[in-house]
């Protein structure tokens, strides 16, 4: 097996050298495309509170409260396209070492060389016309059928960034594929349609790798629940660019259904199915070339499949935004913002109906990198939070870019989970977080071959003092550095 193994990674690297000598096209029209992109990062944080109140919510002490590591995620695609139809294939790894971790090899996680999976593998068709839908006043459409990725250049492929956006949130940025069909139905030039459906295992059966990496699994909610974890869903969202380009705004109705599995520790628990309607709209209207704004609120109807209990929540996204002329240059935006996620005061009682938000497939790292570790409900589980923070953003050029934001953090409502003894405020602390995004060598347009390398970075950094929710009041640090190669 090691043999195996080795042979393969030894593959994946030939292959991303032979991808600069990519993009070539038949006798038959058909173009094909190879590429490559490997990445390289540095993660490292300490003093992060957890949840004692709730044995089992998600904890730093499952992940450690200090953590120190290097995570390498090399991968390679491959696509064919020929007229409006493009088929498109890519396979992935991620590796990591902890440089402090005093612990054998073979008891890591994500030991090398892990497990190669499939990432993507999709048909893909654009612009497509039928006369049958015609007469309902659809212009073209387009669609996408197979595994794809639903968090893309930094936003959800359907701009519901705290909706729909991560559905394995365990690996964290190692994937972001679901199983999914979706269309878009495109009515003129301002009106669009998206329909979808999806299925998200528990665990990546699509991999050859080490044993350890075999039934790893991918979306769970606490570090020790099964990988029977499964979750499939769907939705509609209606998206429309009204006034002349001043009113962009989308409507949605999105169902999900997490399937029962079993949460291992303290004690085995049965967690029971979960069925969750969501209905929202979001809009980002524009007064001028200098003010705007963005709002979101959605509301949450659903059911906890043990008997009778409720579950589903509310949220509300508010954010006004502006861009001053003396940061023109650097299109530069100042905003200040405020994100509520319903909580449940009695969210770990015996037949208690759930009022807190639930996520859906928002659980990734919304507005903290460090947070989502072991300070939230659960496994980046965005719920029971009001954020307000105010945000310095600039664009210097071509992947050249900064943002820096600040605020305080509260419960939404007092729930005594911070700390054991079940007391402890609504203030969970001041979060302070800052970004730098800069290009070390970009491809010139239509590059070929060894030209097409690009090499991007990025640094990051977020300091969190910890409020009276918590036991702790150490405050907590995230640092990251980041290399990115793409051929």
């Amino acid at each position: 097996m090691k043999t195996k193994l080795q042979l393969l990674s030894t593959a994946l690297a030939a292959a991303a050298l032979a991808t600069c000598h990519a993009d070539e096209e038949d006798a038959t029209g058909v173009k094909f495309s190879a590429g490559a992109d490997f990445r390289i990062r540095q993660e490292i944080m300490a003093n992060l509170p957890g949840l004692p109140g709730d044995a089992y919510s998600q904890t730093p002490s499952v992940r450690a409260k200090s953590r120190n590591q290097l995570r390498m995620r090399p991968r390679v695609y491959f696509s064919a396209e020929s007229g409006p139809f493009t088929l498109y294939a890519r396979i992935a790894d991620e590796f990591r070492h902890y440089p402090t971790l005093d612990v054998s090899r073979h008891s890591r996680a994500y030991y090398f060389p892990d497990e190669v999976f499939l990432d993507n593998l999709y048909l893909e068709g654009r612009g497509l016309e039928w006369d049958v839908l015609a007469g309902l006043g659809v212009s073209a459409v387009d669609f996408r059928l197979g595994r794809q990725d639903l968090f893309v250049g930094g936003h959800s492929v359907f701009g519901l960034d705290r909706i729909i956006a991560e559905p394995t949130p365990t690996d964290g940025s190692r994937s972001f594929y679901s199983d999914m069909a979706r269309a878009r139905l495109h009515f003129g030039e301002t009106r669009h349609l998206d329909v979808f459906a999806m299925y998200n295992s528990g665990r990546s059966d699509l991999r050859f790798g080490t044993s350890r990496s075999r039934g790893r699994s991918l979306n769970c909610i606490n570090m020790s629940d099964t990988n029977d974890l499964d979750e499939w869903g769907g939705g509609l969202v209606y998206s429309e660019t009204a006034l002349d380009g001043a009113l962009p705004f989308k409507l949605y109705s999105i169902f999900k259904r997490t399937e029962s599995h079993t949460t291992q520790s303290p004690a085995p628990r049965e967690r029971p199915a979960r069925e969750i309607s969501c209905l929202g709209i979001w809009a980002e209207p524009r007064f001028s070339d200098v003010w705007s704004a963005e709002f979101e609120t959605a509301r949450q109807f659903g059911r906890i499949l043990d008997g009778n209990r409720q579950a589903g929540g509310w949220m509300v996204h508010a954010e006004l935004k502006c861009r001053p002329g003396f940061l023109e240059g650097v299109k530069g935006v100042l905003s200040s913002a405020v994100t509520y996620y319903s909580g449940d005061r009695h969210r770990t009682g015996k037949d208690d109906n759930d009022t807190s938000w639930d996520p859906m497939w928002g659980r990734y790292t919304q507005d903290s990198e460090m947070l989502v570790y072991g300070s939230l409900y659960e496994n980046c589980w965005w719920s029971n939070m009001v954020y307000a923070k105010a945000k310095l953003t600039m664009t210097f050029g071509p992947r050249h870019a900064m943002y820096f934001y600040t605020g305080p953090m509260f419960a939404a409502v007092r729930d005594g989970l911070g700390h054991a003894d079940g007391s402890g405020s609504g203030y969970k602390g001041l979060l302070t977080a800052a970004r730098y995004d800069f290009p070390i060598r970009l491809a010139p347009p239509g590059a070929e071959g060894f030209d097409r390398i690009e090499i991007v970075a990025h640094v990051v950094g977020e300091l969190f003092n910890p409020g009276g929710y918590y036991e702790s009041g150490r405050p907590a640090y995230f640092v990251r550095w980041q290399l990115d190669f793409k051929f």
